[in-house]
């Protein structure tokens, strides 16, 4: 089995951005979702996130937020010792970067895909402006 992705969130933000990155990507049967919902406990979504890796070999989770609880209940289990893999700050460059990276064998870089995605768009499009410019 390939390395596996599982997304953890607040609320149903993980299940969306699978189907988003599914628009762009197609459909992903390596990625799985755990979503903590308004009426569950911290328990209860480790009770779900351990159901869902007890089938996986090899995996990465990324969790929506440093210090929420999706990344908090896994950040307990490393520390308890389990070998995770858990990056916070998820987005959808990370995502299509661990899918990529699978496909075409490259290395993964999910901070480096996380950050240089990020701009302000006017700054980018105002220099692309002063660049032609010149």
């Amino acid at each position: 089995m390939s390395k596996q992705l599982v997304l953890v969130s607040h609320g149903l933000f993980c299940e969306e951005l699978k189907k988003s990155t599914e628009m762009i990507m197609g459909p992903q049967e390596s990625i799985h979702t755990v979503s903590l919902l308004p009426s569950e406990s911290a328990e209860d979504f480790r009770v779900k996130f351990e159901a869902v890796i007890a089938e996986l070999d090899d995996y990465i989770v990324l969790a929506d937020l440093m210090g929420g609880t999706p990344c908090n209940v896994v950040s307990r289990m490393i520390l308890e010792g389990q070998a995770i893999d858990l990056y916070a700050g998820m987005n959808m460059p990370m995502v299509i970067d661990f899918i990529n990276s699978e496909l075409i064998g490259s290395e993964l870089a999910l901070v480096e895909a996380a950050t240089s995605n990020i701009c302000h768009v006017n700054e980018r499009i105002s220099n692309d402006d002063d660049d032609e410019d010149e």
